[in-house]
């Protein structure tokens, strides 16, 4: 049977940092679900499944065949759909055959069925091109899909998908869930999108302590974590009590021992006992103050490390905290206005025709379209960035633009000094207590915007917009959930619906759409 086991696996970077340590996991024909924060180690798991890495300590042993799929299909010029199935050659003996340029050996070897298993595997994934269609033509969700069509023409035993959906659009992402939700191989699926996790028979988290399997899907897996965390905030409950109590006890115990001394001091100082019988009645009382020390310290640290291993738990399971202050926008208060709107790139080529929207007060808009409908372009002209052929376009001024990059963010400057630019907070604990409800505690708000993840640079710019004392009016997300991972998203959620601005968002999550209370989409293409 296909299995691929892990035992006692560790990996670090090459200057020590640990990413993985002593992992033990093992998976078989089943679908899988990779989940846990960002830089806790997901891809480079996946990595060493595949070869990719290699592995520094413990063992990896895989019984099957693999298929990875990366986030990014890598493109070189002159590679058609054909290349990503491994097909070349075997069309190109078909070509020939059909010309009459094959021999005997090549009619024997030639594989006549290939071109129709292809669009077959083409058809599974709902992708529209053929088996010499060049991949420079194809969008970056459609050669994930292509990618994946590769997968289902090898067969494999198992395949590895490093965040199959961040690229695609609603259709793709359809296609892809329910590829999954059929798929009876292995498979091992890095993943933040929630609708895809809902079709794997179990998640495995990897946190900093490890990898722990959960049986079910993602809504089964997390209940379990709920019931973890409120197991885990009882405990730390009761150690506190039990601290507080030994406290008690220690201070009564002092208090006590403290009136007896007087009351033999007093005693003393009539003179009725012999010198002799003093010094012994001194002796006792020492020990006796010694042993009731070292037990009150015994009882100390036994509290302490039953909360101090509550609170580790609790850090792992608890998520940041987004609390976003009133905007103040009025309920009739025009925010975005476009009449009649025409805009693209190369002239002759619109990319938005005749577009006219309007959106006012608190209103939640979601763009949404395949890709290539013009989303991104409908933002450049919101934002400015882009100027329109023909209509008119006005803007609520102060408004704030998240976009993929974040590229409201100084590369060269560190988080603090970019919420600081922003917000334009100059109190140094207001901006520290800011950035810490986004997980940016102590010397992390310090850290420089180039050397973060995609992840902590997304949610770094989610602090800067809103975490500051007054947030926009407007505010404009373009695909805000591509680099968060699940327990962040479901933090800027639970701050979005809190939020009293007007939100234009672009996102094929629906889940994420459902999350916020969009109350209108409009549809491009």
């Amino acid at each position: 049977m296909p299995a691929i086991t892990l035992s006692n696996l560790s990996w670090s970077t090459p200057d020590g940092r640990s990413v993985l340590s002593n992992l033990d996991l093992a998976f078989g024909p089943e679908r899988a679900g990779l989940v846990g924060r960002n830089g806790v180690g997901k891809s480079t798991l996946l990595r060493l499944i595949s070869g990719q890495l290699p592995v520094q300590s413990g063992s990896l042993s895989i019984t099957g065949s693999l298929f990875m799929l990366h986030q990014a299909v890598r493109v070189e010029d002159g590679e058609t759909v054909a290349d990503l199935f491994g097909a070349t050659d075997a069309l190109a003996l078909l070509r020939r055959a059909e010309r009459g340029g094959a021999n005997i050996e090549d009619l024997e070897n030639a594989d006549w069925t290939i071109e129709e298993r292809i669009e077959s595997a083409l058809g599974r994934v709902g992708l529209d091109a053929q088996a010499d269609t060049p991949l420079t033509t194809l969008s970056g969700g459609q050669r994930t899909r292509a990618s994946l069509a590769g997968a289902i023409f090898a067969e494999p035993d198992f395949l590895l998908l490093d965040e199959p959906t961040n690229n695609l659009d609603r259709a793709g992402r359809e296609a892809m869930i329910a590829l999954l939700a059929g798929w009876r191989g292995g498979a091992i699926v890095v993943s933040h999108d929630r609708e895809l996790l809902e079709t794997m028979d179990a998640i495995v988290e990897l946190t900093t302590l490890g990898a722990t399997r959960y049986g079910g899907n993602w809504s089964q897996y997390r209940e379990r974590k709920q019931a973890e965390l409120e197991a885990a905030e009882r405990d730390l409950a009761d150690a506190e009590k039990q601290i507080a109590q030994v406290e008690r006890q220690v201070q009564d115990t002092i208090e006590r021992k403290a009136r007896k001394d007087a009351a033999g001091r007093r005693r003393n100082a009539k003179g009725d006992l012999p010198r002799i019988l003093l010094g012994k009645r001194k002796d006792r009382a020492e020990d006796s103050s010694g042993e009731n020390a070292r037990l009150a310290q015994r009882q100390r640290t036994h509290a302490a490390d039953i909360a101090d291993a509550a609170r580790e738990r609790i850090e792992i399971l608890k998520t940041m905290s987004v609390v976003i202050p009133p905007s103040g926008l009025p309920a009739n208060r025009s925010v975005l206005d476009m009449d009649g709107v025409t805009a693209g790139y190369e002239p002759g080529r619109p990319i938005l025709r005749d577009l006219s929207l309007a959106i006012s007060g608190p209103e939640r808009v979601a763009i949404v379209g395949e890709n290539g409908s013009g989303k991104t372009s409908l933002l450049a002209l919101v934002t400015g960035k882009l100027a329109p052929w023909a209509g008119t376009i006005r803007t609520l001024p102060g408004f704030a633009m998240l976009d993929q990059t974040v590229s409201l963010l100084d590369p060269d400057s560190s988080i603090r000094d970019n919420f600081a630019r922003i917000t334009r907070e100059r109190d140094e604990n207001t901006c520290r207590a800011a950035l810490a409800r986004f997980m940016f505690r102590a010397d992390a708000a310090l850290q420089i915007v180039s050397t973060l993840s995609g992840g902590q640079m997304l949610r770094a710019g989610l602090a800067c917009v809103l975490g500051g004392p007054k947030p926009p009016q407007l505010l404009i997300l373009d695909e805000p959930t591509n680099h968060l991972d699940i327990a962040s998203m479901e933090a800027v959620e639970a701050g979005l619906r809190g939020y009293d601005g007007a939100l234009l968002v672009v996102s094929h999550d629906e889940a994420f759409l459902d999350a916020i209370g969009i109350t209108r989409r409009v549809v491009l293409g």
